[in-house]
Parts: structure tokens; sequence; C-alpha cells
């Protein structure tokens, strides 16, 4: 890994106090020394989440669609007003393309069972990048491998850039999808997804993106960025863990057959036949997890109130100091995120193991994330076996950075000779 420009001096954003947006936060107030530098995994939750989803269960919680009584009804109000949040964030043509699942893993795992047999054929090609995150990749192999298609990879570049025109020569009649991450989980490049949309619809392609580090920091506006699919984890944007999002083009979602069935996604049964709903519900079987997606609608006004263009620019500023202050340590190696780089950064210390490095900076109140990040396909590329990786959310400041880089070089002495 090549060490990184020197690009920032300083990470201010006018107007905005990443340290009032921190007492938001009650993890914060239990541990005021810590710097929380894993947003990446899951990000920490505000305490209108926690306080709101308490409140649900207190007021107004019962099971959703089933009930006559005013207690059901309600709750039904709530649930479904979280799927209108969600459509209005990802901007959305209409509610029914919102699907809650568990996770952006549940969602791609649903495109690829569902989609991908009545879709896809023989010979079919699946293109993804070398910078997904397994769950990215291991759906689409192993769809490949039943179907007898074919999974090709698109490459990045030496300086962490997605090679455009290295996709656009892999692109054939053959390609029935394009699965790509929106920002790298494990360098924070920012895929060009608007151009990458353009050129597989020219081929007749779709295209799905996973949004897990995209959707908490940026505006993500499906119909601008053209693709069929968007997935989202929840507690990745400051939402309860066990809630997702799958967008669906009304058209695509209408197409695909239920992944799994059960209460609330059929219209009749009958012991000869079964009528299903349309989307969205088509998807939902089972009771869903009502106070989850109420947290999540909580979450996402929580981003809308900060506004994601402001959390975009503090982050892109704070990853600029970050490389900048961790390049200036000897023998630190960045990994790299290319010229569009946002809220991660990934680096090694030569000659030290990703997990002594990770022990050193948590014995110093700094949290990381150490290992292969789910993404080993691109550890091989790298050459390497796994990295250090800091990711921001939006509590985080210069200070922050300061330490994380004093217990960086705190590490570096204590095991580079």
């Amino acid at each position: 890994m090549a060490a990184a420009p020197l690009r920032f001096e300083k990470a201010t954003v006018r107007g905005f106090d990443p340290r009032a947006v921190r007492r938001e936060f009650p993890i914060f107030t239990t541990h005021p020394e810590l710097v929380f530098l894993d947003s990446g995994a899951s990000a920490q939750k505000p305490r209108a989440v926690i306080d709101g989803i308490a409140e649900f269960y207190r007021t107004d919680y019962a099971n959703v669609h089933r009930g006559v009584y005013s207690l059901s009804a309600r709750a039904t109000d709530r649930f479904e007003e979280a799927r209108e949040k969600a459509r209005a964030f990802l901007n959305a043509a209409d509610e029914r393309e919102i699907v809650f699942l568990r996770g952006a893993t549940e969602a791609i795992n649903l495109v690829a069972q569902s989609w991908g047999p009545a879709c896809l054929k023989r010979g079919d090609e699946i293109v993804i990048s070398d910078v997904e995150h397994h769950s990215n990749i291991v759906p689409w192999q192993m769809l490949c491998e039943r179907l007898g298609a074919r999974l090709v990879v698109a490459p990045t570049d030496a300086t962490g850039q997605f090679d455009l025109a290295a996709f656009e020569a892999l692109l054939s009649p053959r390609t029935r999808l394009v699965a790509v991450t929106h920002i790298s989980n494990v360098t924070g490049t920012l895929l060009p997804i608007a151009r990458i949309v353009e050129l597989a619809h020219a081929k007749g392609a779709k295209v799905l993106v996973d949004g897990c580090q995209a959707l908490p920091r940026m505006a993500v506006d499906v119909q601008a960025l053209g693709c069929d699919f968007y997935v989202f984890s929840g507690h990745k944007a400051y939402g309860p863990t066990g809630t997702g999002i799958l967008y669906g083009r009304y058209d695509a979602l209408q197409s695909m057959p239920p992944w799994q069935t059960g209460g609330g996604m059929i219209t009749s049964v009958e012991y000869a036949k079964t009528e299903f709903q349309d989307p969205p519900h088509r998807f939902e079987a089972g009771t869903p997890d009502i106070a989850g997606a109420v947290g999540l609608g909580l979450a996402l006004d929580f981003v809308e109130s900060i506004g994601r263009e402001t959390i975009a620019e503090h982050e892109q500023a704070l990853t600029g100091y970050a490389v900048d202050q961790l390049s200036r340590i000897p023998d630190v190696q960045i990994a790299p995120g290319g010229q569009h780089q946002l809220s991660i950064v990934s680096f090694n210390i030569d000659g030290v193991h990703p997990h002594d490095v990770g022990t050193v900076l948590d014995q110093h109140g700094v949290a990381v994330r150490v290992g292969h990040h789910c993404a080993q396909p691109l550890m091989e590329k790298l050459g390497i076996a796994g990295t250090v990786r800091a990711s921001l959310g939006v509590y985080n400041d210069e200070a922050d950075i300061d330490r994380l880089a004093k217990a960086v070089e705190a590490c570096r002495e204590m095991f580079v000779r």
C-alpha cells in the first residue's frame, strides 16, 4: 500500500459543531473519553432513536396490518410512516418500492434468490467490483454456480479509483446484472454510480447498489442514479440493528416471485394454490420488526435534521485530515482510496499485525476495526492479510483524529525497531 498524499490541514465545516451532535448520543455520556471510529461497522444511536423506540413500546405497540382496533391502527400508521420516510430519504417514486428487511445482507440475498432465478440463465453474466463486501460477492457467486452463469469482476486501479474504461470493456450482451457498492467499506472509495448505471443499462443490464456506507453520509437519489435496486442497513445509519431497506423499481419488484412465505404476504390460500400480495408486502412475510422500522424512521429524521450535505462535507474534510495526520507517521501505509474517498481510512504499520495495533489503540481509548473487513478478495489484491480501519461518524471531530494519530505513534514506538 502506498502512502497517500497530504491533502488537508483542517477539518472544520462552518456552522457545524460535532461536539454538540455528540451530546445527543448517550454512549458518550457513559464513556466520555471514548474515541469511536468504527461507525462503518455499526453507528452509535442518538437519544431520539433510543427514547423513541421505548416510547413506541410504551404507547403505540401492537401488531400491524391485522387488527381493526385503534392501537393496531396507530402501530400500522407508525410502521407505514417509516416506509414513507425511507421513500423520501431515497427519493423513490413510490412507497411500494420500499421493502423492510433485516439488513442489506438480507436485501441482497432476496434479490439474488428471487430476481436471479427468474431472470438469469446459463451463460449469463453478473458483474461486481473488486472492492465488494462478501455480502455482495457470495450471493452472486452461489447464484452463478447454481444457474451456470458467470461472475465477472471489474477492477479498481492502483490509486483505488474505479476503472470505468475496464468496466465498460467487461460489459457484454450477456451481462444481466451489475452489483456494486456505493462506497467501499475498506478504502472509502466512492464509485461513480450514475455512470455505471448508464453503461449497464445501455447493455440491458439491471444495477444493484450496496449503499451501506454511503447512505448515512451523503444524499442518495435513486431516481437520479437510475439504479434498479438499492440496499442499506439501518444500524449503520444511526438506527436499530435488525433493520434494513431494499429499494426496487416497482416493475422489477412486481416481476419477482416471493422469497419467503407466510402470513402477511398473501391475498388468499387454498390447498391447491396461493395468491400473493403485490410488492412490497409480497416480500415481508411474517410479523415484521415493527419497533425497528419505527426506530429506523426516527434515525432518518435525525440524519435529515443535520442535513446530509452537511454530514458529507464534515466527513469529507475529516477524512482528508485523518489521511494527512496518519501519513505523517513513519512506517504507516494507507490503503488507496482514490480521488473521492469518504469517511473510511484503512492503514497498516509496517511489520505490526493489525490486531496488535487495534489492541494498543483500544488501550488508548480509540475503537477501530481490524481484520479483512469481510473483503478478503480485496485484501488479496492489496497483498495484505488485513488492515486497521478508522471509519467516521457524525459525532467525530479533529480531536478524535489527533488522539488516533497519537495512539498510532505510540503503537509504532512499541513495536517498530
